[in-house]
């Protein structure tokens, strides 16, 4: 959909006032839980408003059947050592077992930690300098092949390779005890890396980090440590068919326009505590235009939007005027945060006072507007870090006027400290399968236009858009990408999940797939090492604000909003509910009814 007006933008806020106040409250009323069955009458599979938030929605243990999913853009990657998008990494988990996992059920339960490949938690020693973990026998691949801890050793190792392998995140690069130099076992064959990872028997692994962290559990529950066969490795061409270790795994794959999964004859659920496993088999598009996407959710012709980002403002005042169709949804609070980078490798944004007229000019209504208002948009952000992060605190640097429709004056003052008095041109990238982004671009394109600074809008892909595009520093530099459409959910509830992989620059990759594009300040770097050596949670999360201010001092990022999203239910799906750490509907466990 395009949206070029202000008066178009307006219209959907209105529709989006009158349906508010008709929204009432999540319902409480339902029953069912991840183990209990549909029956006739049963308020768990009753169609209301927020009914999937705090429980499951039409429960289930009814197999058979095939999931429906679609994607308004592509993959990243469905390789594990290079995706890091959060609908990627909740699928992943049908065709591949991490170490550990979120446990999959609804509410503040499910940001609890369990094990999924390992028998147990880690195992600290040395001041959690090292960790043990002890995988689950009988686990195999899905040629039948039995899953080893080197198999998880070589996942991990092969995700190091940031050229291979570009979109994949760095913690395991940052912390490992590696030997210098390593670059991973295809550039670095045959160097010994038990100094980062060790291997004493098939059923053991165990890490050595550079530094005590507390928390290495949730790093033992990211894509990477899905264990990978060397021998069945081909690097980049390994997405193409990833050897399953879950209960699903590839039938088909056509790269660009989707794929199919089919059930693992060599998955064992006496293994599995945490799968169901219940459809026959998953069929999943790519390339789907979003607005379809939405239409054949509302039809019953499709189970799951897999981004997980919510209907698009298009559908929303269809949805939310129809209490029959009102009933479909699911309206989650997120700790995400939709922003947008102000790049400073990008002349004349490299000069502070630029990156302010920008901060100041910014009208954050057209901002929530663009992603559909309050309710399935968000809450104006002042800062980074969203409400649920323990230890952010409420400051705003850069009042945007008493209605939030921007400070023109201190807008043109900024911008006549930076030499720029009449403006400046630039360019804003936005993924182009995404139409919430280009009407966030537009919005900014508008608002900025009024002090002089002239927008021109980029649409790149979005599986290669870090990789290739606004995440390439070289690239986003030639071709002035001077603002980057973007948004950010945490890899974990905490400060350092949430914060690292966006603030630190040394996650940045001249190669591309870097998730920070714009925070270059080696002082936000020093307070996060502070944090991450710092045991005493009282005085660890204290220090998440300051480097939310430190980077908010350096305008390095223009908040948009805190998410929330209006989530569609598709019809004939079981065993329905929200993710609190994916953002999203859990994606494990669904069947069809």
């Amino acid at each position: 959909m395009k949206r070029k007006t202000t008066l178009g933008v307006t219209a959907l806020g209105a529709v989006l006032a009158l349906a508010l106040s008709a929204c009432g409250g999540a319902s409480t009323s339902q029953s069912g839980g991840s183990g209990a069955s549909a029956g006739s009458g049963d308020a768990g599979a009753k169609p209301e408003f927020n009914a999937a938030m705090s429980q499951v929605f039409n429960p289930s243990d009814k197999k058979g059947g095939i999931l429906k999913f679609a994607n308004a853009g592509d993959w990243d990657s469905l390789d594990p050592a290079d995706t890091y998008y959060g609908y990627s990494w909740n699928f992943i988990r049908l065709y591949g077992r991490s170490l550990v996992m979120f446990k999959p059920v609804p509410g503040e339960e499910g940001t609890s930690l369990v094990p999924d490949l390992a028998e147990s938690l880690g195992k600290p020693s040395d001041d959690a300098k090292t960790w043990t973990y002890k995988l689950r026998q009988g686990v195999k691949f899905e040629d039948g092949t039995a899953i080893t801890s080197k198999d998880v050793k070589y996942g991990v190792l092969r995700s190091l390779d940031k050229e291979v392998f570009p979109d994949g995140y760095t913690y395991f690069n940052d912390t490992l005890d590696l030997p210098k130099g390593y670059k991973g076992p295809y550039k670095s064959k045959g160097v010994n890396t038990d100094s980062a990872i060790e291997t004493p028997d098939d059923q053991t692994i165990v890490f050595h980090l550079k530094q005590p962290y507390s928390g290495f559990d949730y790093f033992a529950q990211l894509p990477a440590t899905i264990p990978v066969p060397e021998a069945k490795d081909t690097g980049a061409k390994y997405r193409e068919h990833v050897i399953s270790s879950g209960p699903y795994m590839f039938d088909k794959n056509e790269i660009g326009k989707g794929f199919n999964l089919v059930r693992n004859p060599n998955w064992d659920q006496a293994t599995d505590p945490n799968r169901k496993a219940l459809p026959d088999g998953y069929q999943v598009s790519t390339n789907v235009n979003a607005e379809d996407i939405d239409n054949r959710l509302l039809s019953g012709d499709l189970h799951v939007d897999i981004a997980g980002t919510g209907a698009q403002p298009a559908t929303l005042g269809r949805v939310l005027t129809d209490p029959n169709l009102k009933a479909q949804t699911d309206n989650p609070t997120i700790i995400r945060l939709w922003y947008t980078s102000i790049n400073g490798n990008v002349k004349p944004l490299d000069n502070i006072d630029c990156r302010k007229a920008v901060e100041y000019a910014a009208d954050k209504v057209a901002y929530q507007t663009a992603y559909g208002g309050e309710l399935s948009g968000g809450q104006v952000a002042t800062s980074l870090l969203p409400p649920g992060i323990p230890g952010r605190q409420d400051f705003n640097l850069y009042p945007s006027g008493p209605d939030n429709h921007g400070d023109v004056a201190k807008a043109k003052e900024h911008l006549t400290a930076c030499g720029q008095p009449d403006g400046f041109e630039t360019n804003v990238s936005y993924r182009a399968e995404r139409p919430k982004e280009k009407a966030t671009a537009e919005a900014l394109q508008q608002s900025l236009a009024r002090v002089g600074i002239k927008l021109t809008l980029k649409p790149f892909p979005q599986a290669d858009y870090f990789a290739l595009y606004a995440g390439k520093p070289g690239y986003a530099k030639s071709n002035k990408l001077g603002l980057v459409v973007n948004g950010w959910g945490a890899d974990w509830p905490d400060g350092y999940g949430f914060l690292q992989q966006v603030v630190d620059s040394r996650v940045i990759r001249e190669t591309g797939g870097s998730s920070n594009i714009s925070v270059r300040d080696p002082e936000v770097d020093k307070l996060l090492d502070k944090a991450s050596l710092e045991t005493d949670v009282a005085k660890r999360e204290p220090i998440w604000a300051e480097i939310d201010k430190k980077v908010m001092e350096g305008a390095y990022i223009l908040p948009g909003i805190w998410a929330k999203s209006l989530l569609l239910r598709g019809k004939g799906a079981t065993n329905v509910f929200y993710s609190t750490p994916h953002g999203m509907y859990d994606y494990l466990n669904m069947g069809v009814q």
